[in-house]
């Protein structure tokens, strides 16, 4: 801003409060920097992408989904298989069967059953010069089958080299090896002496390799496959480890539409992998379900064949004594009977029949869980209803006493594996007992209302006679038991025709299949753009963090706005060698600018005829008041007006080395009485300019300039010059200069760009608000041409190329992006 006269300044509390500070980010200045470091951008962006190409090209890991959907097509409970643990039991309470049956489907006991039968703890994969590849078992020439009984050493990778003639070599990792081996018949580790590390060997298809901790041999691959390979790597997994991992990556969500569908997902490393593994899975699953049903309906037909052959026993004898009463009581024709009471009495003993024919399926489903003989399992159709959850807890029961004797060959009876599967043990048993508990109180209950009505409706036949009640009773008694009969034949015919029918009730919908799906992670977009935004994100971080820290003057309008003090003009960086610019460089912009601040001098000093005495300070050495004071007195001196530039910064003296003048006597000799004060003014090569320099360093320098001799020399120099211009010394460390500003009649503070310490502006800033500094601009000094566009022509065209008006245009060269803009609005225009 350019200081006008008789200008105010406002000087209210709140302002004063704000004057000094400045704000702790600068938007305006972080964008600029922010554009002149575009180059680091750029170089991240390209780091960052050959980063994620690497990344994607060489080490992710890609994860591919296969999905198999299935439905089930009846309610037959089947909870006689021990390796599955599995029930399908659908339409029993809308689809809470269903999450049964998810819940069923990610047990352990199923995924247990199937690493065992596939041989799943088996894992290969291949590396390449970089990269590690998972492979499918069938992707590999060769299979590896482990000695079960041998103890084994797990999470060890065993190569396989390919060589001539169908032999391998084994190679072994250099170190590793552990005592702590895993026994895959007991599925728990074991501890075995120490042993020296197995040397590599080359085996033969079909040959057993065997070491301390490995015995295996290889199985030749019956489909040839479709790749070479120059290694095959080979893991061991434990039984838990694998069991835990292919839980981990299957998911199963029900059809919205129909909830008897299920659409089971694989997620794993190789593709064939999940395809492969969801239809033998399933495949295994149809035929232990098959199985399964098979073996209970047999069982049930046993069952049912033996009650009947019973049943027809009674039946016979039944009939015996009701002919005998016929024919020798002459009794089967009774008068007036009661048809009507003793069709309701037949209907209620059937039915009563019925209930305890289911009692006794009851009763023998319950000895076979109490006797463990689960083997003679019958299904609990013959005990008239089908409860998936019953089935279930009878199969995870069943599973649970298998695995608690093969813990026992291993654990003593109270160690804790065996105290937990107990615990388990005992929950499963409570769980079903509770289940039949609630069918055997429902008949009971069922079977005392019959009563009830039956006792009803014999009162009304408490009027026949003895003999013909004797008579009936026989027949009821007869009645009775064949409703049995007919109860158990009718469910052994329908027993047999499932047999007869029998199927697995698992239909696959859409197998599993390699239709070459893209991998679903992991996600190597999302990935590179996390890459190249951090990496982007660091110069970024670095440049604002630089900014908030950063506590130099940087811009002119921040500058302005937080101290309130009027600009006189702004001087771009000196490239000359010496501080001589104006008189060396006269058509610079440089000297321009120094032409501007002599012009807006008059704007706080007036424009009488009176010498004027300016004073040229700063926060502290190197901030350049000295060339701008050098400069200032110059463009004065070519101005046609008598100058004197006086060097009255005594503590370090400059001026005389530029002017090549010699500092023996100076101020500080003509301040204490050593010489006149002709003796110390110097001519220069600019006849309106002279120079009066410091002189030797006086070991009082404030004395000396606060001295009355100071001041009555510099009225005798205002009485011979048009102009005094003095570089004083620094107000940020000594106060020599505030009070020569008695004595001036312009003050400028010299900032410099990039230099200047924000707080060192505070104090002056407050001096000059209160009233104790008048008359005092500022020059914003050496200032980078390369920073932006000017701030403005009327503070001294410091910083404005490129219109052929000054020495440096020769040389100037539009930044990149004014390039651009430029090259850009020739191509609208044309």
């Amino acid at each position: 801003m350019i200081p006008e006269k008789n200008s105010k300044v406002e000087r209210n509390d709140a302002q004063k409060e704000k004057y000094g500070n400045f704000a702790l980010f600068d938007a305006e200045h972080f964008v600029r920097r922010l554009l002149r470091n575009w180059y680091w951008f750029l170089f991240m962006f390209l780091i960052g992408y050959v980063i994620s190409w690497i990344y994607g090209k060489y080490y992710a890991q890609n994860i591919y989904a296969s999905n198999l959907s299935l439905s089930v097509s009846n309610n037959t409970a089947s909870y006689f298989t021990p390796n599955q643990s599995i029930n399908f039991i659908w339409g029993q309470g809308g689809n809470q069967d269903g999450v049964y049956l998810k819940k069923m489907l990610l047990s352990r006991s199923h995924n247990e059953f199937l690493v065992k039968e596939l041989d799943l703890f088996v894992n290969y994969s291949t590396k390449g010069m970089i990269k590690s590849t998972y492979l499918d078992k069938d992707d590999s020439p060769v299979f590896l089958e482990i000695d079960k009984k041998h103890p084994q050493q797990i999470n060890y990778a065993i190569t396989l080299i390919p060589k001539s003639n169908g032999t391998y070599e084994v190679v072994l990792p250099e170190e590793g090896e552990t005592t702590n081996l895993y026994n895959y018949q007991y599925e728990g580790f074991q501890n075995v002496q120490p042993y020296a590390r197995p040397k590599n060997k080359i085996i033969k298809v079909g040959e057993w390799y065997t070491s301390p901790n490995l015995k295996f041999r290889l199985i030749k691959n019956p489909v040839e496959p479709k790749i070479r390979l120059t290694n095959i790597i080979v893991n061991l997994s434990s039984v838990n480890q694998m069991v835990n991992e292919i839980v981990s990556t299957i998911g199963i969500e029900f059809d919205k539409e129909i909830n008897t569908i299920m659409i089971i997902t694989k997620t794993g490393y190789n593709l064939n992998s999940t395809v492969n593994f969801l239809n033998k899975s399933v495949g295994q699953l149809q035929k232990k379900r098959l199985a399964d049903r098979m073996t209970v309906d047999k069982n049930t037909e046993i069952y049912l064949k033996d009650n009947l052959a019973s049943i027809r026993k009674k039946l016979d004898s039944s009939a015996d004594v009701l002919n005998y009463l016929k024919t020798t009581e002459k009794l089967y024709d009774i008068k007036d009977r009661d048809e009507k009471t003793l069709v309701e009495i037949k209907d209620l003993e059937a039915k009563k029949a019925d209930l305890i024919s289911k009692l006794s399926s009851l009763n023998r489903i319950r000895s076979t869980i109490e006797t463990q003989n689960f083997n003679n399992m019958i299904s609990t159709n013959a005990a008239g209803f089908e409860d998936g959850m019953f089935g279930a807890t009878v199969a995870e029961l069943k599973a649970l006493y298998e695995k608690r004797r093969e813990l026992s060959t291993i654990y003593t009876p109270g160690s804790e594996p065996m105290l937990e599967i107990n615990r388990q043990i005992r929950e499963a048993k409570m769980g079903s007992s509770g289940m039949l508990g609630n069918y055997y109180n429902r008949y009971n209950t069922e079977i005392s209302k019959i009563n009830q009505k039956i006792d009803e409706a014999n009162a009304n036949m408490s009027s026949y006679p003895e003999k013909q009640r004797k008579y009936l009773d026989a027949e009821r008694g007869y009645n009775m038991i064949e409703a049995t009969y007919n109860s158990l034949l009718g469910r052994q015919n329908e027993t047999q025709m499932k047999l007869a029918t029998n199927q697995s009730d698992i239909t696959v919908i859409d197998p599993a299949k390699n239709v070459g799906q893209s991998p679903i992670a992991p996600n190597i977009k999302g990935t590179k753009m996390v890459i190249i935004g951090g990496l982007l994100l660091l110069p970024l971080f670095l440049i604002a963090a630089s900014e908030i820290l950063d506590s130099k003057i940087r811009n002119i309008k921040e500058l302005l706005n937080a101290t309130r003090i009027p600009l006189l003009g702004v001087i771009g960086n000196n490239n000359n060698e010496n501080m001589l610019t104006v008189l060396e460089q006269p058509k610079s912009s440089v000297s321009e600018a120094f032409r501007g601040i002599r012009a807006n001098m008059r704007f706080l000093s007036g424009e009488n005829n009176q010498s004027k005495v300016v004073l040229i300070t700063s926060s502290i050495g190197g901030e350049g008041k000295t060339y701008i004071s050098i400069n200032l007195a110059s463009v004065l001196g070519l101005s046609d007006k008598k100058t004197i530039l006086l060097g009255m910064d005594l503590r370090k003296p400059k001026i005389f080395g530029d002017f090549k003048i010699d500092n023996q006597y100076g101020i500080s000799n003509y301040l204490t009485g050593e010489v006149s004060i002709d003796q110390i003014i110097n001519k220069t090569r600019v006849s309106n300019l002279d120079v009066a320099t410091s002189g030797p360093i006086p070991p009082n320098p404030s004395e000396l300039l606060m001295s009355e001799r100071n001041v009555q020399f510099i009225e005798e120099l205002k009485k011979r010059y048009d102009f005094i211009i003095i570089d004083s010394p620094p107000v940020g460390l000594v106060a020599d200069s505030f009070e020569l500003m008695k004595y001036s009649d312009v003050n400028i503070y010299v900032v410099r760009h990039e230099y200047t310490e924000k707080y060192m502006l505070k104090m002056i800033t407050e001096k000059y608000h209160d009233g104790e500094v008048q008359k005092l601009g500022i020059v914003y000094n050496d200032y980078n041409t390369k920073q932006g566009y000017g701030y403005g022509y009327g503070y001294g065209y410091g910083y404005g190329y490129g219109y052929g008006y000054f020495d440096e245009d020769k040389n100037y060269k539009e930044p990149l992006l004014i390039r651009i803009r430029n090259k850009i609005k020739a191509i609208f225009k044309n």
